[in-house]
């Protein structure tokens, strides 16, 4: 709660990227707070500069040109508080600057200790550059050399339920300790290593690690079998980045001195608004953030967070892994119109040279959205090894329980997710909302209800971590500024076959006019329903689907529209692609969502 006699009223947030620092300035305008302007210049992270302040200075001066409201003084520092018609009340930031945080992690086995492990590491903002376990099938020369090759910025290691036995994880520590690994930012200091392993092992790890490493304890992440206990771990890994990363990269001491809150991952700060909006809305969310060079996916599910990053999946500087990871054929299915692949590889390969380019024509903005589809889809896919369930307990089972159980990859059910987000430049930027809201559709394959939202902008970051310090501030300022609410997808969950009747819809709006529609398999349509417009629906599934209720069985709820409305999705999960037809069916697909204009779609017939 804000005091009364001084309000926050001007709120300046900022993301050091690697490439781009984004500066975004927000205000109290009597009612709420809205968003005022943003400003953008090149990060100033290396030679001749070396100093991450220039270019956050340049951004914000782009926002005084256009503004015309001072934020700097003569000296080029940022005024805090705000006084006399000048400066802002809260300063924060985010950073992935010089490859944000890079950890290795070491666990004893790699479904149980190692998986907890990243699944700490990843919360907290941190690419995993690699996890090394003592059954993952390396020899002990194999993980030295491992240790030796890359540069990490932190080092988790675990392993061991408190009480258990302590040699493998102090095995791993020699590990350690028999590469001396170096930090990758920095000189003439230690490389920071965080121990969350059995605590019975402390002084047997700090006999081996203290002499060489700076050396952290804090509370076992699997203390028991069938307890996992990450947070303690992420905190820490925060508190280390901004000890010994920020404070060794340039400029970033000066950095950290202005903020009103520590400098925060620019995943993390994303993450922390994707938690933020689950709790908002009290829902099951998931979300992508699609990058140039990585693709992260966030999941909260039954208040579970979990947060991935494909490091070699993204949309410019690492396309051509998106088409080595998932083959060239997955990403031509959704191209409709005749491509050679020696010209498809090609582009992709012109695309990974030259990462800035946009599309120049229609062709070449559908190539980017076919591999956008699949970027997201292998990400998911990635994620959902460790959005799971602990692996390693033994769980009592009835008799029929035990005949039936199968065991699954992960507890994520898309018939239970209820909103998917995306941000990230390509879907921010495509020419018409419908396409952001189908890459989305064809990359998660939801089921039953589920509302699409888009950051049209690209604040998540900083509202995130706007929301630590200011939560009123940074809501109000995602719902009315940054938040583009596409719609709701209805696609019901089950096998379907060309030709049957497989759904009734009966949509009654708030004026009373009622829409009646009966669909087919293997269709899409939009029904128009304006932005938080809300209606009343009723469904009506074919026997063997599913909208929410089980198979066959009819829903009636409230649905809420978007920019592009309501779409209604009869191709079956999953998805099916004959080979003969597939480019028929995709130009079906996409003239029935007018995603392109009509005169290209028959072009490409």
């Amino acid at each position: 709660m804000q005091s009364e006699t001084k309000r926050v009223e001007y709120i300046l947030a900022t993301d050091v990227g690697s490439t781009t620092t984004k500066a975004r300035f927000f205000k109290w305008n009597g009612k709420r707070y809205q968003y005022v302007a943003s400003g953008e210049a090149p990060t100033t992270v290396e030679k001749p500069y070396e100093d991450v302040t220039l270019g956050l200075k340049n951004s914000i001066k782009e926002i005084e040109d256009l503004t015309g409201y001072r934020i700097l003084d003569e000296r080029g520092r940022i005024i805090v508080p705000s006084n006399s018609g000048k400066g802002v009340d809260i300063y924060v930031s985010t950073s992935s600057a010089g490859g944000g945080l890079q950890m290795i992690v070491l666990g004893v086995i790699k479904i149980i200790t190692a998986e907890s492990a990243q699944r700490a590491a990843l919360g907290a903002g941190a690419i995993v550059m690699d996890t090394i376990s003592l059954d993952d099938g390396r020899t002990d020369y194999d993980r030295i050399e491992t240790l030796q090759t890359l540069r990490p910025d932190i080092i988790l290691l675990s392993g061991g339920t408190d009480g258990g036995t302590i040699s493998h994880v102090l095995s791993l520590a020699e590990y350690i300790k028999s590469a001396d690994p170096k930090p990758r930012l920095g000189t003439g200091y230690r490389l920071p290593i965080l121990y969350c392993g059995n605590k019975d092992a402390r002084e047997h790890i700090r006999n081996i690690l203290a002499e060489k490493f700076d050396l952290y304890f804090v509370s076992n992440i699997r203390p028991k079998i069938d307890v996992e206990n990450t947070e303690e771990a992420r905190v820490a890994i925060h508190s280390l980045f901004m000890e010994h990363v920020m404070s060794h990269a340039p400029g970033y001491p000066k950095l950290m001195e202005m903020t009103s809150a520590p400098i925060m991952p620019t995943p993390a700060g994303e993450g922390k608004m994707m938690q933020l909006l689950a709790k908002q809305y009290n829902v099951n969310l998931l979300g992508v953030g699609l990058g140039g060079a990585t693709t992260n996916i966030y999941s909260v599910y039954d208040g579970k967070f979990v947060r991935t990053v494909s490091a070699n999946l993204g949309m410019s500087y690492s396309i051509s892994n998106v088409m080595a990871s998932v083959g060239v054929d997955k990403i031509m299915r959704w191209i409709p119109f005749e491509l050679d692949e020696r010209e498809f590889r090609n582009i992709v390969a012109n695309k990974m040279i030259r990462p800035t380019t946009i599309p120049q024509t229609l062709e070449e903005l559908a190539i980017e959205h076919a591999i956008a589809r699949e970027a997201i889809r292998a990400g998911f896919t990635h994620h959902k090894t460790l959005a799971r369930e602990l692996k390693g307990v033994h769980r009592a089972l009835g008799l029929e329980a035990l005949y039936q159980r199968v065991e699954e990859e992960t507890y994520i059910k898309m018939i239970n997710v209820d909103l998917i987000v995306g941000t990230g430049g390509l879907l921010s930027h495509a020419p018409r909302r419908v396409q952001s809201m189908a890459i989305l559709i064809d990359a998660f394959l939801p089921e039953g209800i589920t509302r699409i939202f888009q950051d049209s902008v690209f604040m998540m970051p900083h509202l995130g971590v706007l929301s630590t310090v200011h939560e009123q501030a940074a809501i109000e300022i995602f719902e009315h500024d940054c938040v583009l609410k596409l719609g709701t997808v209805i696609a019901p969950k089950g096998e379907v076959h060309d030709g049957e009747k497989v759904l009734e819809l009966v949509l009654t709006k708030k004026d009373g006019e009622i829409i009646r529609r009966t669909y087919e398999a293997d269709n899409l349509d939009i029904i128009p329903l304006a932005e938080d417009e809300e209606a009343s629906v009723e469904l009506k599934p074919s026997r063997n689907l599913d909208v929410g209720c089980g198979p066959g069985k009819r829903v009636e709820t409230k649905i809420y529209g978007g920019v592009v409305g309501i779409v209604i999705d009869t191709r079956g999960r999953p998805i099916n692609f004959p080979l003969e037809a597939g480019r028929k069916k995709i130009i079906k697909w996409f003239s029935q969502l007018r995603m392109y204009p009509e005169d290209i779609l028959n072009k490409w017939r």
